[in-house]
């Protein structure tokens, strides 16, 4: 590459970065060194990591201009990693979102955060685009997006921007050791509005504590496991509605339940309240029992 090009880049990268930075600002808790948020609106709406404001205690926000603010919870998701703030503050400016379906892997992408009074970034490309997921606590994440750019101290709840300073999504630490895992902006817009109307994301409860096993061979055509029920919540649905400890459950609506992360992930927000047909193996009999889905607390 010549000269004249890596110039061009170097100055374009530099002014991206001034762009974004004005909307990144510093997360600060007592019990946590300072972590990173992203401006959602302009009445002061944050975004940033649920590992970041995990601990109670008040908070601060460290604008661009070096002041702080006081800032309070509005709701977070463990599930999703997401916490949105509400800053004593208005006038920031919220950065537009990138078109996702156009994002491809090996696109160059700058990291951009604020661990100190200052803005930092870091350069990479997105090493990995594929389809939506479960997180380990059951979270909807619509896809899924990793970048090479190296996330030093402080970069968790940052923002990944394309080349042209619009958001892709919010870096999280929270889901892998050696991948730098990006909630991408689609998920953000999702889980911020649930957080803004609801304060927490609803999720439905079994109050089963489940385990899977391999069925036996008459049920194979059926499925291959279920999920063992290793303790039942005297106070929750499954209870309620007959299911005992070492009951087996084969699928729930319908849906095999091959793993719990099959279960988490049926019991979704609009899962709450209605009730669902269970089919439960007990003493080698199938049998089937009605189950209305409670509410995660």
């Amino acid at each position: 590459m010549s000269t004249s090009l890596l110039q061009s880049l170097s100055q374009s990268l530099a002014s991206t970065v001034e762009h974004t930075a004005p909307s990144i600002v510093r997360v600060e808790t007592r019990r946590r060194r300072g972590a990173t948020g992203i401006t959602w609106d302009a009445e002061g709406h944050i975004v940033t990591t649920s590992q970041a404001v995990e601990h109670e205690g008040p908070l601060r926000i460290g604008l661009p201009d070096g002041s702080t603010v006081s800032a309070e919870l509005v709701g977070r998701d463990a599930s999703t990693d997401l916490a949105l703030l509400k800053a004593e503050t208005s006038g920031l400016t919220a950065l537009t979102p990138a078109p996702l379906d156009d994002v491809k892997v090996g696109h160059l992408v700058i990291a951009v955060a604020r661990p100190g009074r200052t803005a930092r970034a870091t350069l990479g490309m997105v090493s990995t685009h594929g389809e939506g997921w479960r997180t380990h606590a059951g979270g909807r994440v619509e896809r899924y997006l990793e970048t090479d750019a190296d996330l030093p101290p402080g970069f968790s709840g940052g923002a990944l921007v394309d080349t042209e300073g619009r958001l892709v999504g919010l870096l999280s630490a929270a889901f892998s050791r050696t991948a730098a895992v990006v909630i991408a902006a689609d998920t953000l817009a999702r889980v911020v509005g649930a957080l803004k109307e609801h304060g927490s994301i609803r999720r439905g409860y079994l109050g089963v504590g489940a385990y899977p096993v391999r069925l036996p061979q008459h049920l194979s055509a059926e499925s291959e496991h279920g999920l063992i029920c290793l303790s039942v919540d005297p106070s929750g649905p499954a209870h309620a509605a007959g299911l005992l400890q070492g009951d087996i459950l084969v699928s729930l609506g319908g849906h095999p339940l091959h793993g719990v992360e099959d279960l988490l992930g049926y019991l979704s927000d609009e899962k709450v309240g209605t009730t669902l047909p269970v089919r439960v193996l007990r003493a080698g009999e199938v049998r089937e029992l009605p189950i209305t889905v409670g509410k995660r607390a």
